[in-house]
């Protein structure tokens, strides 16, 4: 985004000079202007920058003095901006925020997403678009800072990515009254579905349709993948997919099963496939448990590593048992990891039974 703003001002840098208004301006603000020479000195060689005007919209949107320098150092760009741009883009941003508290916390946390304002009539009418979806503000603004990119596309381009979806929900059998929801969760998870084109969208479903997923199971794969299976294309998809079966050797329609038990199976490319694989192998892990327990390659080699470590100091031998107790996320792990500790620690008699003593 800084190349964006940097690419329509002048790029002969070596024969100017740092604007000494601009540097006195950014002194009087406590701004760190080594930092700013460091890393984007071309802001400092510009002869217009409105460095007291920004400054000052942040301070009556409630930003203290720290705030604004914190702001400027992260995002010097901003001072490059009118005061009229910046004005416009925080009441764009007021219709998706609650009040300029919560405003002025997301630009501090997120300057260039706020300060990008090359897009500003795209982002409006994207933001009244996703608004009228039935999308939650505080959804907008996670994708306004954290996946501003969707906002640059022209609506109409996100308006089509939207309706190629729904077109295809249906015609896999989905209802029309679970439509609304199973896109605006789909999207909630995976913002960056909307990059995409509606060809790749086309061209991915029909993929797992020839490999004999049923439509239901398709579905059930999109639900799964949270959308990600869009960002693949049917050649790396297939890969994966051979890799697995020459691994497991098992027939296309056990592969089906192990793909739905664990999408990870379609979604990593071989490389990764190769490096999960290889890292259980080591640590004495079989084939034949890892095809019981697919989900296990979900899981970075570090991750595993970790976990057998912890699970081994319990006196768990991974090698004989289940892969389960490997499995899922942070918090599931830690539950698991609890009951095989508590198990291991219980007491062999009851501590509260009574005791007999014979007189």
């Amino acid at each position: 985004r800084s190349f964006l703003i940097h690419s329509t001002y002048t790029t002969d840098t070596k024969s100017r000079e740092e604007n000494k208004k601009t540097i006195e301006s950014l002194y009087r603000l406590s701004v760190d202007i080594k930092k700013i020479r460091r890393l984007k000195e071309w802001v400092l060689l510009q002869d217009v920058a409105y460095v007291k005007e920004i400054a000052g919209i942040l301070q009556e949107m409630g930003a203290d003095e720290t705030a604004v320098a914190n702001i400027l150092e992260r995002c010097p760009e901003a001072i490059l901006h009118t005061p009229a741009e910046i004005n416009s883009q925080r009441a764009l941003w007021q219709l998706v925020c609650q009040n300029e508290k919560q405003l002025i916390k997301l630009i501090e946390q997120f300057p260039e997403s706020f300060f990008t304002t090359e897009y500003h009539e795209n982002q409006k009418a994207n933001i009244l678009f996703f608004q009228e979806l039935g999308l939650k503000n505080n959804i907008i603004t996670r994708f306004l800072t954290s996946a501003p990119s969707i906002f640059y596309n022209p609506v109409e381009k996100n308006k089509n990515v939207i309706e190629t979806l729904q077109r295809n929900y249906l015609s896999l059998g989905g209802s029309d009254a679970n439509m609304k929801i199973w896109i605006l969760k789909l999207l909630s998870q995976n913002p960056f579905i909307l990059l995409n084109t509606s060809t790749a969208i086309q061209e991915n479903l029909e993929f797992l349709q020839q490999n004999d997923f049923t439509d239901h199971e398709v579905l059930q794969l999109l639900s799964k993948l949270k959308g990600f299976i869009f960002q693949l294309t049917s050649s790396t998809m297939q890969k994966s997919m051979l890799f697995s079966k020459n691994v497991f050797k098992c027939s296309d329609q056990e592969l089906k099963q192990l793909v739905l038990k664990c999408p990870a199976l379609l979604y990593y490319s071989v490389p990764v496939l190769e490096e999960r694989l290889e890292g259980l192998l080591k640590e004495g892990i079989s084939v034949a448990q890892i095809r019981e327990t697919p989900m296990v390659l979900e899981l970075t080699t570090q991750i595993v590593q970790y976990r057998i470590k912890k699970l081994s100091a319990l006196g768990y031998d991974i090698k004989s048992g289940t892969l389960e107790s490997l499995n899922g996320t942070k918090k599931d792990f830690e539950v698991n990891y609890g009951k095989i500790q508590s198990k291991k620690e219980r007491p062999i008699f009851n501590p509260v039974a009574p005791i007999h003593i014979e007189d």
